[in-house]
């Protein structure tokens, strides 16, 4: 007998541990990766405490934003995230699935629910930008029908922007 484990998606606070453990783990990585990249060492320690204490994912609450979590089986697995930047622009944020989670079909739908998130808070497009050693993620929103624009901030990380309508 072969048993099939689910995904749920659902909204989660910015501030709960849940997504306080998937935000770490979410920078913890894209951060080891860009400092193995360009200076050849891992993140450090305060560095990324410091970041975390930045960047909290205020911006990811109601009204304006909204946080998902993802769960497979019932444990948390990854995390998106949506916040208005105008009255009809969302722009998506901390796309993330564990590593052992992966290929299971949970980025697609954790992206898809963000969409439905947007549609929900008003918006008709929605916005993200990534980097050039994210491949993995720059093929994951083309497949899902984003298109490469212009800029639409000015992170110094960002390398790559995209664009979708959401109707």
């Amino acid at each position: 007998m072969r048993v099939m484990t689910t995904w749920t998606v659902l909204p989660e606070p910015y501030d709960s541990p849940v997504a306080a453990a998937l935000w770490r783990a979410y920078y913890t990585e894209v951060s080891d990766r860009w400092y193995l990249l360009h200076e050849g060492r891992r993140t450090d320690p305060d560095e990324l405490e410091r970041e975390i204490a930045r960047q909290p994912g205020a911006d990811l609450a109601p009204p304006r934003g909204r946080l998902l979590v993802a769960r497979y089986g019932g444990e948390p697995a990854g995390t998106a995230g949506v916040r208005l930047l105008d009255a009809t622009t969302a722009e998506l944020k901390r796309v993330f699935v564990h590593a052992a989670m992966r290929g299971k079909g949970g980025a697609p739908l954790l992206v898809r629910a963000a969409e439905d998130a947007a549609r929900a808070l008003g918006a008709t497009r929605m916005v993200l930008d990534t980097r050039s050693d994210l491949v993995e993620a720059r093929a994951l929103y083309a497949r899902l029908g984003y298109r490469e624009t212009a800029p639409h901030n000015d992170d110094p990380y960002a390398e790559h922007w995209f664009s979708r309508r959401l109707v």
